[in-house]
């Protein structure tokens, strides 16, 4: 009896092609498994799909509930932005897709995993150490970094054993897609100089076409995870996809930079996340309200060790296990109502207000009702300015 194996199965012609590749090559039988974490494809079409190719099973799992309240809001509370623009949409969604194809193999009594990344990229990097930290017993088989076809080959070999390839136009562009946000990279984007033309873009309006009059929207966060829209309360999955839209709408979201992969090269990357731009400078906004000095500066820092990590594809580690308590923590008092306007490409925050607020209004006003003791401040600053006073008594001149 031939070894089961797990892929994970997008539809496209690399994983269809991997299908027939790993029975042909290894002798598996494959189990196609396909993962909705916002992807907004037609999954009754690619489950039937993986079967015509020769799967022995396909399965469809909707992860997009997990992936929002285990992956996305815990990056939320971080603020994760790798290098200051991109919310590590693609980089979150890799290690749960990896966590579901070893729950997918131990119930199946697999023995293999294979995923459809090349050698280039980070994904087979965040695929390949999420498996092995959580069934380093299990094989990893990545076919396309070992079979060395071309695309023209890829689809000579789909020919040759009846594998359909898409009836639609292929895009110049790869993506990816998920609730978080979309990426879009090849073609005219390779060149850094090239400004990046209205097709890559699906998610967002152009700022020609975004509305001329703002829109205002009050977000509602309970402990650091937003809960309402204008007052409508509503899960985690339809308040995203909702500011998508919105937002979207606005022309917010497109990013554009030039990105450290992980494998040690830089790429130029496109993006689109207006929920993920909305929620995060909301986010930030409250916390500069209900964190003291010394946490909001600190937990900069743990943001941006938390984004790395997930970034290089070290989701199942002790480190973000001992970053997240942290963050949590953080997240205690960072419950109000932020107000953000939106209009052509720009969200504003132009209020913010919670019952926790550390903000005093009569020790920061100048107005009348100023409780704030000025005389104190000379004794402050006397101690407070004492080291660098002695030090350049002592030392400047030498």
């Amino acid at each position: 009896m031939a070894e089961k194996l797990v892929l994970a199965y997008s539809g496209g012609l690399d994983t269809s092609v991997a299908v027939r590749w790993l029975q042909e090559k290894y002798g598996y039988d494959v189990i196609a498994v396909t993962i909705d974490v916002g992807n907004e494809k037609d999954f009754t079409v690619i489950k039937d799909k993986a079967l015509k190719v020769g799967a022995i099973k396909s399965l469809v799992i909707d992860a997009r509930k997990e992936f929002v309240n285990d992956y996305i809001f815990p990056a939320l509370k971080a603020n994760a932005l790798y290098e200051e623009y991109y919310p590590l949409a693609t980089a979150l969604a890799r290690p749960l897709i990896a966590k579901i194809l070893v729950d997918v193999a131990r119930a199946e009594g697999a023995k293999a995993i294979a995923h459809g990344c090349t050698g280039k990229g980070n994904d087979q990097v965040r695929f390949d150490v999420g498996i092995n930290s959580l069934a380093p017993d299990l094989k990893i088989v990545a076919p396309a970094r070992e079979w060395g076809m071309t695309r023209e080959e890829l689809i000579q070999y789909a020919a040759k054993y009846g594998i359909p390839l898409p009836i639609t136009s292929r895009s110049p562009y790869s993506i990816d897609e998920n609730l978080w946000g979309k990426s879009t990279e090849c073609g005219v984007l390779e060149d850094p100089w090239n400004e990046p033309p209205e097709d890559a873009c699906s998610w967002t309006k152009s700022l020609k076409e975004a509305p001329e009059e703002p829109e205002y929207l009050e977000i509602h966060f309970e402990q650091g995870i937003p809960q309402s829209i204008n007052g409508q309360k509503m899960d985690g999955i339809t308040l995203i996809k909702q500011l998508n839209e919105i937002a979207g709408n606005h022309g917010i979201g497109r990013i554009d930079m030039i990105e450290n992969r992980l494998v040690g090269i830089k790429s130029r990357e496109t993006y689109e996340a207006p929920a993920a731009h909305v929620l995060i400078a909301a986010h930030k906004a409250l916390e500069s309200l209900t964190l003291a000095k010394a946490q909001y500066r600190f937990k900069n820092m743990v943001a941006s060790e938390f984004s790395n990590l997930v970034y290089e594809g070290l989701w199942f580690t002790a480190h973000r296990e001992d970053l997240c308590a942290y963050i949590d923590s953080t997240q205690r008092f960072v419950s109000g109502d932020v107000r953000v306007k939106l209009n052509k490409g720009h969200c504003t925050v132009v209020g913010r207000r919670s019952a926790y607020s550390l903000y005093s209004h009569n020790l920061a006003t100048y107005a009348e009702g100023d409780e704030f003791d000025q005389s104190a401040a000379v004794g402050f600053i006397k101690l407070w300015g004492l080291p660098a006073k002695i030090q350049g008594q002592i030392q400047k001149e030498k």
